[in-house]
């Protein structure tokens, strides 16, 4: 994978927490993501310590299942549609639609001590829906993995398709 985009404007990663923050739509420490290592117009690879936090937002009786990795991965996804917006300076906001065939190989993300690996691959699409696979590890270990829908520009289709009610 190369970090140089083919788009007219590149950025060079790596992005910061604060550079995520700005560019999705999650804050504060729903914000799970540090850093954007790689990505091209594929692919986005992050990483992540906040699941070592005791305070993680997403933490159930203060223990972090597996499950919410998919979090992390759709987090993962918004960044690279952040990412691609920016640099081609056409931002578009996405909504999760759906998840499938996701596996989890682990029952807990908070047992592990090294920071997570958090990558998503475009594997298809259009230009109102992107399909990612998504893939969460530890080391050399899969955590978590599955594949994604994101609708792209929800707000504004769903407007369009929205009868009116003027007679």
């Amino acid at each position: 994978m190369t970090t140089t985009p083919s788009l007219a404007h590149p950025l060079e990663p790596p992005f910061n927490h604060d550079w995520i923050a700005a560019h999705i739509p999650h804050s504060d420490a729903m914000c799970l993501l540090d850093e954007v290592v790689r990505w091209d117009d594929e692919t986005i690879e992050c990483s992540a310590t906040t699941h070592r936090d005791a305070h993680n937002p997403l933490r159930l009786n203060g223990r972090l299942g597996a499950v919410c990795g998919v979090e992390y991965a759709a987090q993962a996804m918004a960044v690279h549609g952040a990412v691609l917006g920016a640099a081609s300076g056409r931002p578009r906001a996405g909504l999760l639609a759906s998840v499938r065939s996701v596996q989890t190989y682990v029952d807990r993300l908070d047992t592990f001590d090294a920071p997570l690996a958090i990558s998503a691959q475009r594997i298809g699409g259009d230009a109102n829906t992107v399909l990612y696979r998504f893939t969460v590890r530890c080391g050399e270990s899969v955590l978590l993995e599955g594949r994604a829908a994101v609708i792209l520009d929800a707000d504004t289709h769903a407007a369009a398709a929205t009868p009116s009610n003027d007679l």
